[in-house]
């Protein structure tokens, strides 16, 4: 059993690796900084869904054409998952990877693998269309040469390490699908909760901010999330200091240099892998001094909601706030 959760702990910071990489620093930073609200938001009504053919340039930088509405998709990544049963495609989606656990329904569709894809199965399906994701587009390039090779259309969705990057994921998708007026909305819904969210962080001051550790693996192998990440523009959001903000992506920490930066609050995302990941941290040898074990002021939030990129982020968003701010966002 403990070689089991080592292993899916392992999968979840390689995940983590993988999505963080291939980025241009320079515009996740921007992505970071540029978030879409009500007030800035692409507010326009989408444009009625086109008829096909359609052609889109996808995250490979290849033109993509799709002949007709697709009616067999097969989901490469959890976050394409997720996305496709929020545009009401759930019908239509016939595969799912080893590593798909929302909605519901996906545990009814057929798995096709994790990290690496089981091919001959993919085919088998006779999807008309396969949403790969550019995370794993290197680490998967054979893989997918074959699926093209084989007929299949294969469409590259883009990595996302920010909000904005989530709706472009979100329009390609709604694109790809004939769904582009719900995708709209979905976009639609995702922002306006999160300028609710930031109108209720902005009674927050620069001197009640507090700093948080967020911890996605436990001892021995410790790793945060830095700048470049979903979880930093959370707690940017929701007005909360990154205690490693000054690093950059997936990093790994040792116990000595984690306690060093002496943080206020303590966040685990592992509770469903690890049990009881608070007692844990509490009882670690060196760690009493620091104010979030002194305090007790050490919680676990939901793994998926702040690491998908996909619509769920804005939950991962309000849980985070809920923890870190209860006064100020107690539901």
């Amino acid at each position: 059993m403990k070689k089991l959760l080592t292993l899916l702990l392992t999968l979840f910071v390689a995940i983590g690796l993988l999505a963080a990489c291939g980025q241009d620093n320079a515009e996740q930073e921007a992505g970071n900084n540029e978030i879409q609200t009500k007030e800035n938001a692409n507010t326009e009504t989408a444009e009625t869904e086109s008829a096909f053919p359609v052609t889109i340039t996808d995250a490979s930088d290849e033109e993509v054409v799709i002949e007709e509405k697709p009616e067999r998709i097969v989901s490469l990544i959890p976050s394409n998952t997720e996305i496709a049963f929020a545009l009401g495609l759930g019908e239509e989606v016939v595969g799912v990877s080893d590593y798909d656990n929302y909605p519901e329904e996906v545990n009814e569709k057929e798995k096709i693998g994790g990290m690496e894809l089981n091919v001959e199965k993919i085919i088998g399906l006779n999807p008309d269309l396969v949403l790969a994701h550019a995370s794993g587009a290197h680490t998967s390039a054979e893989g997918l040469k074959q699926l093209k090779s084989a007929g299949i259309t294969v469409l590259v969705v883009n990595d996302a390490a920010a909000f904005n990057d989530v709706y472009d994921s979100v329009k390609m998708i709604g694109q790809a699908t004939g769904t582009s007026d719900k995708a709209q909305k979905v976009i639609d819904e995702m922002s306006e909760k999160l300028f609710e969210i930031q109108e209720k962080a902005a009674a927050i001051s620069e001197e009640e901010q507090v700093t948080v550790w967020l911890e996605v693996s436990p001892a021995p192998d410790i790793y945060t999330a830095g700048k470049g990440t979903f979880m930093n523009q959370m707690l940017e959001i929701i007005h909360a200091k990154n205690a490693a903000a000054d690093q950059e992506g997936w990093v790994k920490f040792t116990e000595e240099d984690a306690v060093k930066l002496n943080p206020d609050v303590i966040v685990t995302t592992y509770g469903y892998y690890v049990e009881n990941p608070k007692e844990q941290i509490l009882s670690r040898d060196g760690w009493q001094g620091v104010p979030a074990v002194k305090n007790e002021r050490v919680y676990d939030v939901h793994s998926d909601l702040v690491s998908r990129s996909g619509p769920r982020l804005v939950e991962g968003v309000e849980e985070l706030a809920a923890v870190i701010y209860p006064d100020v966002f107690a539901k």
